[in-house]
């Protein structure tokens, strides 16, 4: 069926000229026009002109070490969604225990013809990993965009939580609680936004508690984003007598709560605890978990974004976007133990 500008330019709401630059990929039309023209060549039945089935059809691969920790569900659906609003068909590829690696998936991803690649807490963020991975990736004319973790050995976009300000958010709501022996559980020393919270956390406490050196050190404790990490480094802080723990991710918060009633300690009245992330379902745990809340929803659009302008060859600037995350308060923070003000005292 051969489409009639007229009544596709009648179906969209605008002029023929419009549809016609439209059909034929020239430049100078929104977004949002161009996309209202494709829907009146659906909503019509005529079919796409090849150029822009293609494109319509262009796959954009996304690739997250693990779906076990709710956060990265929650990136691939925000991306996910952006992708299928420009067009795009998003590739979901995951790393699993004894599973494919990375540097596997994104092979099979090129092999598979994608416009581009996002990376979520992949082998960018860790600093003893080779970044050459992902120039040779760019070699290839694979475009991609790097989320939490940051490289200045690449000229990428990256897109962060400011983890530092996150840190002073969580110390400077204990210490308003009366908290003076506050911990930082969160994962390997290697990666970057651990590095960071790391780098916060110190110069908060140095700032607000007065700690430094050694005696902030002993606060640190370095596990695994799991619920079993956060309960083993739990259980070291709580032996260390901090009143109040700060975790790197829920799930190692969740741990850390579970340590705390092994100990037989009440969550918030005996030890507060903070999680990160603010992950799907976080606000229902029991007690209900005080979270720094990662932007999710803005970081995952940035990135699209920035990656659907490298496809598009206005690629955006290498640098990092950094968002400001948010402290929600919940039910697992409280006041410190009267007995811990009063030895602290």
């Amino acid at each position: 069926m051969t489409a009639r500008l007229a009544d596709i330019a009648a179906q969209a709401g605008v002029s023929e000229a419009t549809v016609s630059r439209v059909l034929n990929g020239k430049p100078g039309v929104a977004a949002a026009t161009r996309e209202s023209v494709l829907a009146a060549l659906d909503l019509l039945g005529y079919e796409r002109p090849a150029r822009l089935r293609q494109r319509s059809a262009g796959l954009v691969g996304l690739i997250t070490p693990e779906l076990e920790n709710p956060i990265f569900p929650a990136f691939a659906q925000v991306i996910a969604q952006a992708l299928t609003r420009q067009g795009y068909t998003p590739v979901l590829a995951t790393q699993t225990p004894g599973g494919s690696t990375e540097d596997e998936l994104t092979e099979m991803l090129v092999e598979r013809g994608v416009a581009g690649i996002i990376f979520v807490s992949g082998l960018h963020a860790d600093t003893t990993a080779d970044v050459r991975r992902y120039e040779r990736l760019r070699g290839q004319g694979v475009p991609y965009v790097l989320v939490n973790g940051f490289s200045p050995k690449l000229r990428a976009a990256f897109v962060s939580p400011d983890d530092r300000a996150a840190m002073r958010l969580a110390v400077t709501h204990l210490v308003s609680l009366g908290h003076e022996r506050i911990g930082l559980a969160l994962g390997p020393a290697r990666f970057v936004p651990v590095q960071r919270k790391i780098e916060g956390f110190r110069q908060s406490v140095a700032e607000q508690l007065g700690l430094i050196g050694p005696e902030a050190d002993v606060l640190v404790q370095h596990s695994l984003y799991t619920l079993e990490g956060g309960q083993a480094a739990g259980a070291a802080l709580l032996e260390r007598g901090c009143t109040a723990v700060v975790c790197a991710s829920d799930m190692m918060a969740l741990g850390v709560i579970r340590a705390a009633r092994q100990h037989g300690l009440a969550v918030p009245s005996d030890v507060s605890v903070i999680g990160f992330d603010d992950s799907p379902l976080i606000a229902f745990t029991d007690p209900p978990l005080t979270t720094i809340r990662q932007p999710v929803t803005a970081m995952g659009q940035a990135a699209v974004r920035a990656l659907l302008e490298e496809i598009g060859g206005t690629p955006a600037p290498h640098g990092e976007f950094v968002f400001l995350p948010e402290l929600v308060v919940r039910g697992s923070t409280a006041a410190a133990p009267a007995a811990a003000r009063g030895a602290a005292g």
